[in-house]
C-alpha cells in the first residue's frame, strides 16, 4: 500500500537511510528537525499513516487509549515493512541500512517491525513507545542497537510498560538502551540529544 512519504537523498551514501515515523496527528515531515540533530548527512525516509482517527494520521487503529486494535497493528506492520523494501528500490537506498526514528504512535509502529521481523531495521530509536503485543515470540534480534527514550511522569506510559519493552527486546538479543527524563509524553531536546550521541557511539 501507497503511503504519503518524502524521500530525502542525504551526503553521506555510507550513512544509513533514517526511516521517520511521526506521532498521532503528524506527518511524513514531522521529524525533520530530529533527523538533522542526529544524523544531518544520512538520507530520510519520512512517511504518513494511512490510518484517519478522526482527522489525525496514525499508523494503525486502536480501540482506545493505549489499546491497540491487534490484527490491524499485525497488517499495518507488514505493510509498512513492505513499503520500506519497495522505496530502496524507488529511491536505490540500502535496504540493510534503515534505522527507525519513531515517537509516540510511530514509535510503537518501529517496535512492532523489531517484534515481527528479523530484517526490518538495523537499529531503532523510539521515543515514548508502549509494548506493540504480547505473547508473541520475537524474531532473533541479535546485537540490534535500540534507543529508549521515556518520561518518568509519562502520564500515558507507566514506567513499567516502557521497562517491559526494553526487556522483551534484551531478551530477543537487542543491545538496548534506556534514557529516562522526568518530562511527561511530549519530547524533549535532553532526549534527542543523549539519542543523538548514542547514534554516534552504535551506527557510524
Amino acid at each position: 500500500m501507497e503511503h504519503k512519504h518524502i524521500f530525502i537523498e542525504g551526503k553521506d551514501k555510507n550513512a544509513p537511510t533514517l526511516l521517520l515515523l511521526h506521532g498521532t496527528g503528524g506527518n511524513e515531515k514531522d521529524l525533520l528537525p530530529l533527523a538533522e540533530m542526529i544524523a544531518p548527512k544520512a538520507s530520510i525516509l519520512g512517511v504518513r499513516g494511512n490510518v484517519d482517527e478522526n482527522g489525525m494520521p496514525r499508523f494503525f487503529r486502536r480501540v482506545r487509549e493505549g489499546v491497540f486494535d491487534e490484527e490491524d497493528l499485525k497488517i499495518r506492520t507488514k505493510d509498512l515493512y513492505e513499503f520500506i523494501e519497495d522505496m530502496s528500490k524507488e529511491y536505490g537506498f540500502d535496504r540493510d541500512q534503515v534505522i527507525a526514528i519513531g515517537y509516540s504512535n510511530g514509535a510503537n509502529i518501529a517496535g512492532s517491525l523489531l517484534y515481527h521481523y528479523q530484517d526490518a531495521l538495523k537499529g531503532a530509536m523510539l521515543f515514548h513507545a508502549m509494548v506493540p503485543l504480547r505473547n508473541i515470540h520475537l524474531p532473533s534480534l541479535d546485537g540490534v542497537p535500540v534507543f529508549i527514550g521515556a518520561g518518568e511522569n509519562d502520564p500515558l506510559i507507566p514506567m513499567d510498560e516502557t521497562k517491559e519493552l526494553a526487556e522483551e527486546l534484551r531478551k530477543a538479543g537487542a543491545a538496548v538502551e534506556e534514557y529516562w527524563t522526568k518530562g511527561g509524553h511530549q519530547l524533549t531536546r535532553e532526549e534527542v540529544e543523549k539519542a543523538a550521541d548514542w547514534f554516534k557511539n552504535n551506527l557510524t
